[in-house]
């Protein structure tokens, strides 16, 4: 059987409706949505959730997003008026019934219009489908016809290269022709042949000289570089020293879990005397006060020196780490200085140390959540900015700032979401 869900939120504007249901586990593809102008349904196993909503909505630009264990519903109404309730009071089992069976009717409806219309698309598709094909294919045809115009283009180029050739083998001929009548200067061009061979022998006697002489320079500088080998290197060792156990216990009969308690012990109790805080070595009895320190931090940071009160608050930690206003304020100051995840951090410590939730940590509590939801937000996690934020004013409803921040948020959640 489902577990009906009744711990969800709602809030609402004149013209929307905002719904934020916690589902732990839920993700976009085992959750069913369905969701028409009056009802709207959730079915995640084991989980349902069902709304017989106060009046229509504008079913078609609702929106849902889910993620982070949680679904916000954004509904727009039909008519701009505030609802009384949620859903419609004084509905018995009929009733509902009926209101169920007229919205599957209604769903169905729209998906025939849906697939309906599907269908005329695609018919105007095929036509332009059609088109775009005998687009294509008289588009080929010219890239043929042009193409036989570039070949016919090109033989006549080669006819043209051909005659130019033709003319060229005719004035070979003619150069041919004229070398003939130089033929009879020929017994002249031999003897200066004969001189010519004459010089090169010479040239090649002083030749053979050089090569002798740069055969000795060669051996020479070769006996040069035997000489300028360093000798061999002197064998020498390494020593490496390893860092000793805290323990002289061999790790096959050491008990690491009881040695681990008894440093944690020691630390501890070092911790209590202040023997191991070299910062508080040289303060005064008053500056070891983590009140003190904690007043230090807060002038620090008006004066809007940060860095210097965040050291203020670390060192009060130390001392004392169960008062919830440092790491409330230290949560302050990351967010100066865009540290989100340190304020993230430290936001969260502060909420789990102000328990039980009373009238006189309400403050604080609520300072923790919009610290955390604004870091949150910086990180682009909207959904659970949203969420400290309404914890805030869960706290204090009349606080107009924290209204008018969760109204932001909504509207940037409201352009990124998925439609229901």
């Amino acid at each position: 059987m489902p577990l009906q869900v009744r711990d969800y939120s709602w809030q609402q504007t004149k013209t929307a409706v905002f719904i934020s249901v916690p589902l732990r586990g839920v993700c976009i593809r085992e959750a069913d949505v369905f969701c028409t102008e009056n009802y709207l349904k959730v079915n995640f196993a084991p989980f349902l959730f069902e709304v017989f909503l106060y009046a229509p909505i504008d079913d078609e630009n609702s929106k849902a997003k889910i993620g982070n264990d949680t679904i916000v519903f954004t509904l727009h109404k039909k008519e701009a008026v505030m609802w009384e309730t949620l859903s419609v009071s004084g509905v018995d089992k009929e009733m509902m019934q009926k209101i169920r069976e007229k919205s599957v009717l209604q769903a169905q409806e729209k998906a025939k219009e849906a697939i309906e219309a599907k269908a005329a698309t695609r018919r105007e598709d095929q036509k332009y489908a059609l088109n775009v094909m005998m687009k294509i294919e008289e588009e080929e045809r010219k890239k043929i016809e042009c193409m036989k115009e570039n070949e016919r283009i090109k033989a006549t180029k080669e006819l043209e290269a051909w005659k130019t050739c033709q003319r060229k083998a005719e004035e070979q001929k003619r150069i041919q022709r004229k070398e003939k009548l130089h033929q009879q200067e020929r017994p002249i061009e031999e003897e200066k042949k004969k001189l010519k061979h004459k010089s090169l022998t010479g040239n090649s006697t002083s030749r053979n000289i050089a090569t002798k002489g740069r055969n000795s320079e060669n051996i020479f500088s070769e006996k040069l570089k035997e000489d300028s080998i360093p000798a061999p290197r002197s064998v020498g060792s390494i020593k490496i020293n390893f860092t000793p156990r805290a323990f002289p216990t061999a790790l096959r009969e050491s008990q690491v879990a009881e040695e681990e308690e008894w440093l944690h012990k020691q630390a501890e109790a070092r911790r209590a005397m202040n023997t191991d805080i070299p910062e508080l070595r040289d303060l005064k009895e008053e500056e070891k006060n983590p009140e003190w320190l904690k007043d230090k931090g807060n002038k620090l940071f008006a004066t809007e020196n940060y860095l210097a009160a965040i050291n203020a608050y670390n060192l009060a930690i130390r001392l004392n780490n169960k008062i919830p206003l440092l790491y409330l304020n230290r949560a302050a100051c990351h967010l100066k200085l865009k540290n989100l995840h340190k304020a993230i951090e430290d936001s969260s410590k502060a909420l789990e140390l102000l328990t039980p939730p009373v009238a006189d940590n309400a403050s604080a509590r609520m300072k923790a959540h919009v610290r955390r939801g604004t870091a949150f937000c910086q990180l682009e996690l909207y959904i659970e900015g949203l969420q400290d934020y309404e914890a805030a004013l869960k706290i204090d409803p009349s606080n107009q700032v924290v209204q008018n921040d969760a109204e932001k948020i909504r509207n940037i959640i409201q352009g990124t979401e998925l439609k229901s």
